[in-house]
């Protein structure tokens, strides 16, 4: 069955809304919903892009070591699902409950298929 990447997408300098205590109850509840589906592989919640670390491969080899993120953007992912999905419309479906739970965007991209084993 195809994953999908289910991700939260934080606006730069993103904050807490003030109902952040509802907003995780409907996330909580919406994990559960995913595993009694049996879709939800893994979840999870990431600390604020500044808090990153990027490390990037130097024309001279050299492997450098910045801190934030590697790019510059309005937006940041701020956590995801990897969900096994019949197709992209079960994805969007359960992207749209992650929308109203989390109140913010999510992107919805599927894997790339593994060579045949």
């Amino acid at each position: 069955m195809p994953q999908y990447l289910l991700t939260i997408q934080h606006p730069r300098n993103y904050e807490l809304p003030a109902d952040a205590e509802a907003m995780m109850s409907d996330i909580s509840a919406l994990n559960r919903e995913m595993i009694a589906a049996g879709v939800r592989d893994f979840a999870g919640g990431l600390q604020p892009a500044n808090k990153a670390k990027s490390v990037r491969k130097q024309a001279d080899g050299e492997v450098v070591v910045s801190d934030g993120p590697y790019l510059e953007a309005k937006e940041h992912v701020g956590g995801l699902w990897l969900l096994k999905c019949a197709d992209m419309d079960e994805a969007v479906k359960w992207a749209r409950k992650a929308a109203v739970a989390c109140r913010v965007p999510v992107e919805v991209r599927e894997f790339l298929a593994g060579p045949a084993k």
